[in-house]
């Protein structure tokens, strides 16, 4: 038997499942990016809503391009199951939020009619950074243009991907889509729509056998799209909502409302993201399969420390971030959470100029050292290689893996130049560092150590050098 709406009876009482009506309301919410992250995150908060009673935050969840993950989902009748496990336990729950599914690539009408619809009050977003495209502006204004033409109340379109002010830049890239013939649409969309910008923070993992294993034996039935997540998680959000009665529901479900998303946001890029990047690409060069086992070895362990307080802290506006740091490390450490460095490592060029520059400008500004984030650029260099310190080969997941991997591919006749290349990519790296000698130099000094004795080597080195 399968995971479905008739079999939630037969589950152990154990695990916690829906108690509300998911047949006769029409969902509220229209999610677009319906991979593991949002449901192991604003699903569940959403489904939290819902148990109190508000009927309004249904979801219909929109895969971009992933027609076998919806098809799954669809078939268990929007119904899978998340473990949450930490160093306080492991629990199983069913959230229930996801009651209709589209693909946009294939029913794209059916998602601007899902925008449009009289009961939707939300759209949430988590396309990742490369998704932010004129075909999501097309697709968001096409169905607010309908909403607008048939008279209904604004929504609240909350961008949840990790980008700095993603509010703004969403309403902008919805603007900018416009035609000359849309001043009505645009003004209505000022007038009663809202772009929050916020953001979002739980290490979801993509789906493993082991984590489809485990359910099935938790639940007595089979769940082709079981999660596993931690139990921390946070979402902070800008107070700027169509319904501002909304302040006061999301608050009660644990979100934190805020006029000050920017420390949050820029605290968990740099810290979290910042660190799970430069950490990804070690164990993909070292060999290391997950995150854990990365923070697990003492030298990487201590370099992720050092790297937050010495050279990103001291730029963040954060003020709990010493408690913040803290609580990473512990939930790096997670052995529940199988996160691979591979899936990590996907995008990094996309991922890089958000996480990394801003730090290493501040500590050029302050005449500080940066030799953590050179050491982590060195080993992104090294990481173009495709191919690991055991001669295991990998494959590049990014947008630029074709340009990343013929630059890189120099590096073992031609070192310096090949880091000279990679470094001076403004798309990586802004307008600033590929000018800076010192940067260029400590960076070109890392990958040396690092071609020549690994990176576990080079980051002991690092070490004994930075005491």
């Amino acid at each position: 038997m399968s995971l479905s709406a008739l079999s939630l009876s037969s589950l152990p009482q154990r695990v916690q499942t829906p108690s509300y009506d998911r047949l006769h309301h029409a969902p509220g919410v229209v999610h677009l990016g319906l991979g593991a992250f949002h449901r192991a995150h604003q699903a569940m908060v959403f489904d939290q809503l819902l148990s109190g009673g508000d009927t309004r935050w249904g979801i219909h969840g929109v895969g971009m391009t992933r027609p076998d993950l919806v098809n799954q989902l669809a078939a268990q009748d929007g119904l899978y199951a998340v473990r949450v496990a930490d160093g306080q336990g492991v629990k199983w729950q069913v959230p229930g939020a996801l009651w209709r599914t589209s693909v946009a690539t294939t029913g794209r009408d059916a998602v601007v009619q899902a925008i449009a619809a009289p009961s939707t009050r939300w759209v949430t977003i988590t396309v990742t950074e490369k998704g932010y495209t004129p075909a999501l502006a097309q697709l968001l204004l096409d169905g607010l243009r309908l909403r607008q033409q048939a008279g209904l109340s604004g929504i609240t379109i909350a961008s949840c991907d990790n980008l700095q002010g993603n509010g703004h830049k969403l309403q902008a890239l919805v603007k900018a889509a416009a035609a000359s013939q849309d001043s009505e649409v645009l003004s209505w969309i000022d007038a009663h729509c809202a772009f929050p910008c916020s953001m979002v923070d739980r290490i979801v993992p993509a789906a493993t056998p082991e984590v489809l294993a485990a359910a099935q034996e938790s639940l007595g039935v089979k769940d082709h799209c079981a999660l596993s997540t931690e139990g921390f998680w946070e979402w902070v959000i800008e107070n700027r909502f169509a319904d501002p009665a909304d302040v006061a529901l999301l608050q009660s479900a644990g979100v934190r409302v805020t006029p000050d998303v920017h420390s949050y946001e820029e605290a968990k890029l740099r810290m979290l993201n910042g660190s799970h990047t430069a950490m990804a690409l070690m164990g993909a060069v070292t060999g290391r399969p997950f995150i854990a086992s990365c923070i697990g070895a003492p030298h990487i362990r201590e370099f992720v420390f050092r790297l937050m307080g010495q050279e990103v802290s001291p730029h963040l506006s954060r003020s709990d971030w010493a408690d913040y740091r803290t609580a990473l490390i512990a939930r790096f450490g997670n052995p529940y959470l199988k996160h691979s460095v591979h899936q990590i490592a996907t995008d990094s060029s996309q991922k890089i100029p958000q996480r990394w520059p801003p730090s290493v400008m501040g500590q050029i500004a302050q005449g500080a050292a940066f030799e953590h984030h050179a050491l982590a650029a060195a080993v992104f260099v090294r990481y173009t290689l495709g191919v690991d310190e055991q001669g295991q080969a990998y494959a590049l997941n990014d947008p630029q893996a074709e340009s990343l991997m013929a630059m890189g591919a120099a590096q073992r006749t031609t070192p310096e130049a090949c880091v000279l290349a990679l470094l001076a990519r403004e798309d990586l790296w802004g307008s600033a560092l590929p000018r800076h000698a010192d940067w260029i130099a400590r960076v070109t000094h890392w990958h040396q150590q690092v071609l020549q004795h690994g990176v576990d080597q080079a980051a002991q080195q690092l070490l004994l050098t930075q005491a």
